[in-house]
């Protein structure tokens, strides 16, 4: 198998999308297939506060959440060549989604809703669908984020039958178009 550099893009690779769509998996992936390291926000936060995500929202408020995540996200623009995965809501707030361009290359990793959801509610840990209907819920923020996540990102991928390593692969030629390179500059490691 081939890996690809992504050194001739030289900017980041931002992961935004609803939670479920497989942003930490496939961050993991093309972690391993660059060499880039990979940051995420969620992590960042829960060391900060030393909690995880559930206990932080349930202990300090989903507003304390946001404003370390903010506040992770300035830190991080400052990094070189990095890929950061993003929690579902960052977009929530224009700084962020400032930011976010500031950063590098938005990848919105997007999928049907049915599949979202699936994926979503297999995990106890989501603070925001802790409620009477959880399926009511999820519809609710998909419809309020879909439109930024498509405003603001330079590439889509659809996650819904992918793998995470075929997701992985998209990206990568999805940033090829971006950035096109003749073949012989970018760099492949086996």
């Amino acid at each position: 198998m081939r890996y690809w550099k992504v050194n001739q893009l030289s900017r980041s690779i931002v992961l935004v999308g609803m939670m479920g769509a497989g942003k930490s998996s496939v961050g993991r992936c093309l972690h391993h297939r660059t060499g880039l390291a990979l940051h995420d926000t969620d992590q960042i936060v829960a060391a900060k506060f030393g909690l995880s995500i559930p206990r932080i929202f349930s202990r300090y408020g989903e507003q304390a959440f946001r404003e370390a995540e903010t506040e992770a996200l300035r830190r991080l623009a400052e990094s070189k060549q990095i890929i950061v995965v993003t929690g579902g809501g960052i977009v929530l707030h224009e700084e962020n989604i400032e930011i976010l361009k500031q950063v590098g290359v938005i990848v919105w990793l997007d999928g049907d809703d049915e599949t979202l959801f699936g994926r979503a509610s297999q995990k106890t840990d989501r603070p925001l669908l802790r409620t009477k209907n959880q399926r009511e819920t999820f519809s609710r923020i998909l419809r309020a984020r879909r439109p930024v996540y498509a405003k603001i990102a330079n590439i889509r991928v659809d996650t819904s039958v992918l793998t995470d390593e075929e997701v992985a692969v998209a990206i990568r030629s999805k940033l090829r178009r971006l950035n096109p390179k003749p073949r012989s500059s970018i760099p492949a490691t086996t």
